[in-house]
């Protein structure tokens, strides 16, 4: 099926994150995931009403294809940061972690199967969820955090239509508008932080005093 496909390449953008080192890449894998989750969401949720629909695909389409990637873009240059985002893990070793965290996620599946849950989207929600913790704990600057952060959003996205066609409108509205909030407040947080260290790596926070 469509949607398949779209998770695969999904599910390539992650592995192509654990071996990226320039910070455009990881907003331009933003970018790419936003529209893919458009693209599932139009074929996924045939079922739901209009209004609904509409908002959902504005969300996927506007928010996270356009408006994140472009304001975090925006963040990067304002602010000086260098564009290396500069991993604390090797990228060969990164890669290997985000394939054993996809093959451990896709042998929980297996546990966990119901006629209920559509299990590709569970596997790639899951994995997503993971390897973006994974991306959140072996990045050095404070602007990945928040990148990385945002890709764990995403899965959780994706995890919301693992469970069913019927997507909790109010439930999905609730997570972006935290998103965005928190996206925005990191933006902040970052803008502030640049002053002292420079380039925003997280490893001189202990400069900062009350």
């Amino acid at each position: 099926e469509m949607t398949d496909i779209l998770l695969i390449l999904f599910t390539i953008t992650l592995f192509y994150v654990s071996i990226a080192n320039r910070l455009m890449t990881y907003v331009s894998v933003l970018t790419v995931q936003g529209f893919l989750i458009c693209g599932i969401a139009i074929l996924s949720l045939h079922e739901m009403n209009m209004v609904n629909l509409v908002t959902i695909l504005l969300e996927t389409l506007v928010v996270k294809a356009l408006a994140m990637p472009i304001y975090i873009k925006k963040v990067i240059l304002k602010n000086n940061i260098r564009r290396e985002a500069e991993p604390s893990v090797p990228n060969f070793l990164s890669l290997i972690i985000v394939t054993i965290i996809m093959i451990a996620t896709f042998l929980v599946s297996r546990c966990l199967a119901t006629e209920t849950l559509n299990m590709t989207y569970f596997v790639v929600a899951l994995s997503t969820i993971f390897s973006g913790l994974y991306f959140v704990a072996s990045r050095r600057k404070v602007i990945t955090h928040v990148i990385c952060y945002v890709i764990v959003e995403n899965g959780a996205f994706i995890l919301s239509l693992s469970i069913g066609n019927e997507l909790p409108f109010m439930v999905n509205l609730g997570v972006l508008l935290d998103v965005l909030v928190s996206v925005f407040l990191l933006a902040i947080f970052i803008n502030k932080v640049g002053d002292v260290t420079g380039d925003g790596d997280v490893t001189h926070l202990n400069k900062l005093k009350d």
